[in-house]
């Protein structure tokens, strides 16, 4: 078994960023010339991640509506459905191993995510 080593607090600290590379990345590596999709999955996405971090429960966290452990299984999700991407959608070239690299990173991330230390019960 793989140690688990992201805690909650390093988790929110990657969100920002990636959401911002999420937006960002598209227009730097010139993706959506052999299908617009594989341009907007990423930006909408980037949207919408930056949302889920700005309301999820964690210390970084402004509104803090949403508990992480939803913003932990949209996550998996994200990367279900960046791996499948490609596949489904039939990318190419930079476009299919963009998805490919940032999906299974995700998977990667959300899998090796350390549980909360649960109370001690008196």
């Amino acid at each position: 078994m793989l140690p688990r080593f992201i805690t909650k607090s390093i988790h929110a600290y990657l969100d920002y960023p990636v959401a911002l590379g999420l937006m960002a990345m598209p227009f730097l590596f010139g993706l959506g010339a052999g299908n617009m999709l594989a341009f907007w999955l990423s930006v909408v996405t980037g949207v919408a991640a930056f949302a889920l971090t700005v309301l999820t429960d964690h210390h970084l966290g402004v509104f803090r509506v949403l508990p992480y452990s939803l913003h932990l299984a949209v996550d998996g999700l994200v990367g279900v459905a960046f791996v499948a991407a490609p596949l489904l959608l039939g990318f190419a070239g930079i476009e299919f191993w963009y998805y490919m690299v940032l999906g299974l990173t995700v998977l990667a991330v959300v899998g090796l995510h350390k549980p909360d230390e649960e109370p001690a019960v008196a």
